[in-house]
């Protein structure tokens, strides 16, 4: 998981740059601190193309300010240039024709276009920035000069002028940029506002998080640690997914200690909250490919280490013999599947899929949760109505306002306050248009695990409205409403494939003792990879890195390229290696099968195959012919007949003749030496006695 704030090692010079960089590429959305475009009220000197200097404003408490008020604002100005920026003067200019809905907003923040005329409000010196520096002008505009404004939101932008740098070739360049954002004027009744955030952590293995994981989410300065702190004492509506308490609980008592202390102060926390499928999978493309439940969450207990969890003595039994009965032998007490993924407090009935639905999609979501679900969707997927609470059919609704929800996903990913403040405002123009049409509005997070915690508190404490709950937005008869057009299914056949690859790999699985050590972490990862959060290209990414990762783990045990074999005796092992690259032992059955009859060989032969090793496996043979050329099939099953691995072909070579006729040389040899040394024992015998006869004639 990404971390929120910058790596110690990276330079600041370097992290200003990076940071300026982030900004530029989401500053159109956010209608921050870029040279006018063309067609706008003044015309502005042609700027460089990088670097280039950048200016942000930021006014009131996220862009609100209450009438007949001062108006504080603060215009900062980044450099990234190489040499100083001079000084300035910078103004603070107010279209007082407000805005008249959210299109004219984002027309505004985007294209820095608007109708009506701007007047100034006041003019400060700007001081020097350094180069690779940034600096701050605080500007108040007295109620006096700001006039009399109704509530409303209305554009308003900051000039640079005067100020300059120097470029390499020792010319001056001018700086007449702008940025444009917004001024709220909030009315006398405030609206209420529910804000939803989701709480996701991806662990690097698509699985589970490990402890080493945890440990750096949950210690302070953490992406979770930073959550708690953000959401602590606001309203803000937690969507959490299971698999992160179910990560910390299944390590017992080898979990982090900071991450036993983030899951009780997380279900300490009095916010409302319900969960997400596990992994976050989306429900959607789930109900598209014709799914008649949600895809199971796994069962896990399968892997608990016991050694984790305390022993717990058993209670004697009563008796009434003198002699007590000796207690068993302590067992550990292993938590089941539903308390590995429990969340105390959770509200029930609740989808939060990723949006286009159907009313098919509707009816099979009450299929899944029951009848009373309420499925929570962008206003974009609806139309004919405004209402939180809607419904289609006698389908339940909760519809959060798609723009106020995509500009404060945007504000609470910067980690400069000054953008994150300005991109408040932005939102805090879409919630004012909201609350026009109902006193109630939702918005939800985009999901996002590098969220800044200062920018996403300021917003829960901008915008999460007290008393805004899940019953509050569920109350009520819903207002009915239509579902717009909700697009190609783009990800049923991808779902459908991934699905079909997990069927082989429960086939494959049944070589081990305990499948679910390889099936529960790649169904984890099959969830992760149909997750609300990932866009189009994420989830290609990830579907072509799963079905790799499947034909890798199919491939990872096989019979090794046997080498040709010479086979010198009528009978001998032959020898077969059995690869195993999984982290657990597996049993196989190793069929072999000769290309003819002149080769008798042990034709079934069970393997115990080592983890993340390659075992041997001597073959009986048997030759029933003198000599010959044979091939032998190797290929593996499992015990319920399943073929693993591609087979292979071993040449073997038969010379079993020479053996008897090793055999009859050696006689024959053996043979001729005793004839032989028989006929000099015979004749030396002779001449010695023919020796002897002329002495004893003397």
């Amino acid at each position: 998981m990404n971390s929120t704030f910058p790596r110690d090692g990276i330079r600041p010079r370097a992290r200003r740059l990076l940071s300026r960089l982030a900004a530029v590429l989401v500053v159109g959305s956010l209608g921050l601190g870029v040279a006018p475009a063309a067609g706008a009220d003044d015309a502005d000197a042609e700027q460089p193309a990088d670097p280039a200097v950048q200016m942000l404003l930021s006014v009131g408490a996220a862009g609100e300010i209450a009438p007949d008020t001062a108006l504080l604002g603060t215009v900062t100005i980044d450099n990234p240039t190489d040499s100083d920026l001079s000084a300035g003067s910078v103004s603070i200019e107010l279209n007082t024709t407000p805005l008249a809905d959210g299109a004219a907003l984002d027309t505004w923040l985007d294209e820095g276009t608007t109708g009506g005329g701007f007047r100034s409000l006041a003019t400060e010196t700007t001081p020097v920035v350094a180069d690779g520096t940034d600096g701050a002008v605080n500007v108040m505009v007295e109620p006096a000069d700001l006039g009399t404004l109704a509530p409303g939101v209305y554009p308003l932008k900051a000039r640079l002028s005067g100020a300059s740098t120097v470029n390499e070739d020792g010319d001056t360049v001018p700086w007449n940029i702008s940025a444009e954002t917004v001024l709220v004027v909030t009315g006398p009744a405030e609206p209420r506002t529910a804000v939803i955030v989701p709480v996701t952590a991806t662990p690097e293995n698509g699985a589970l998080l490990t402890a080493d994981e945890l440990t750096a989410l949950t210690s302070e300065g953490g992406a979770l640690f930073d959550l708690i702190e953000a959401v602590s004492d606001t309203s803000a509506i937690l969507a959490i997914d299971p698999s992160i308490p179910a990560s910390i609980r299944l390590l017992g008592a080898s979990a982090p200690a900071s991450a036993t202390q983030w899951l009780e102060r997380f279900e300490a926390l009095p916010n409302e909250m319900f969960t997400l499928q596990f992994g976050d999978a989306d429900a959607t493309v789930q109900a598209r490919a014709g799914r008649a439940q949600l895809l199971d969450t796994p069962d896990l207990t399968p892997l608990l280490n016991p050694t984790d969890f305390p022993a717990v003595e058993p209670e004697p039994a009563p008796t009434s013999e003198p002699t007590p009965t000796p207690l068993p032998t302590p067992e550990p007490e292993l938590p089941d599947n539903s308390e590995l993924t429990a969340v105390r407090g959770l509200q029930a009935g609740i989808l939060w899929p990723r949006p286009g639905v159907t009313e098919k999609d509707l009816a099979t979501f009450g299929g899944y949760l029951g009848d009373r679900v309420t499925t929570i969707l962008p206003s974009t997927s609806v139309r004919g109505g405004t209402a939180v609470h809607s419904a289609v059919g006698a389908h339940d609704l909760l519809v959060t306002d798609a723009a106020a929800s995509a500009r404060l996903s945007a504000a609470v990913e910067r980690t400069d306050g000054a953008g994150a403040t300005a991109g408040l405002a932005a939102a805090a123009g879409h919630l004012f248009f909201a609350g026009q049409r109902s006193e109630l509005t939702a918005v939800a997070l985009e999901r996002s695990e590098t969220r800044s915690p200062e920018a996403l508190r300021e917003a829960l404490v901008a915008f999460a409205t007290p008393g805004a709950t899940l019953s509050s937005l569920r109350a009520g008869a819903p207002a009915s409403v239509a579902l717009a057009d909700p697009g190609d299914s783009t990800r049923v056949a991808e779902l459908n494939s991934m699905l079909a690859g997990e069927d082989r790999l429960t086939a494959f699985a049944t070589i081990l003792d305990e499948p679910a050590v390889l099936l529960a972490p790649e169904r984890i990862r099959l969830l992760r990879t149909i997750g609300v959060g990932l866009d189009d290209a994420e989830f290609a990414e990830r579907t072509a890195a799963r079905a790799e990762r499947v034909n890798t783990t199919l491939a990872s045990v096989s019979v090794q390229k046997p080498k040709p074999v010479q086979l010198f005796t009528s009978a001998a092992p032959l020898p077969v290696w059995v690869r195993n690259d999984l982290p657990w032992p597996v049993t196989v059955n190793l069929f072999s099968t000769p290309s003819d009859n002149r080769l008798d060989i042990q034709p079934v032969t069970e393997v115990k195959a080592l983890a993340s090793s390659a075992t041997r496996v001597d073959v009986p043979i048997e030759a029933r012919v003198a000599s010959g050329q044979v091939d032998v099939r190797f290929r593996l099953e499992s015990d319920t007949g399943v073929p693993i691995g591609q087979p292979e072909v071993a040449d073997v070579t038969l010379r079993a003749d020479w053996e008897g006729i090793g055999l009859g040389i050696f006689g024959g040899v053996i043979g001729l030496l005793l004839v032989v040394g028989v006929v000099r024992m015979v004749r030396r015998r002779r001449a010695d006695a023919a020796d002897e006869t002329p002495e004893e004639s003397k």
